[in-house]
């Protein structure tokens, strides 16, 4: 794990989040009792389905963004592997929003996964403050 994970299934993430919020256009606009699901904006499913959809691109993004850098900097950078695999591991916090709601799974999911992905940006952010890049003296 070198980053280019990260950059592939955040693509693939971001698809899927971005297709899903077709749905939630659909559920505002077209469905059958819209009007509901209009009125129940900020509770309930409706408020937890798009705190999924936006955290899904918002994760996605950063894996996206992490893989890159860890591609580019992975010579210069320790601990690669552990930020590329908390970045993924990540993505359970959207996902485990979806389960949530639509399985009535626990939220167990959420927590690792927000966990896993502030973890991941705070050791990248901490790695990049000690990086020495060639060009600093």
């Amino acid at each position: 794990m070198n980053g280019k994970y990260n950059i592939a299934i955040g693509f693939l993430t971001m698809g899927f989040f971005m297709a899903y919020g077709f749905l939630l256009i659909y559920l505002r606009d077209f469905a059958p009792g819209k009007e509901e699901w209009v009125n129940s904006y900020s509770l309930g499913k409706h408020f937890e389905v798009r705190l999924a959809h936006v955290h899904g691109n918002l994760f996605a993004f950063l894996n996206i963004l992490i893989g890159y850098l860890l591609l580019h900097f992975r010579g210069q950078l320790k601990n690669v592997k552990a930020i590329s695999w908390l970045s993924l591991i990540g993505l359970l916090m959207p996902i485990g929003i979806l389960t949530e709601v639509y399985l009535g799974v626990p939220p167990a999911l959420v927590l690792i996964g927000a966990v896993a992905m502030t973890a991941a940006v705070v050791w990248f952010g901490v790695s990049f403050i000690s990086l020495k890049l060639t060009h600093e003296k």
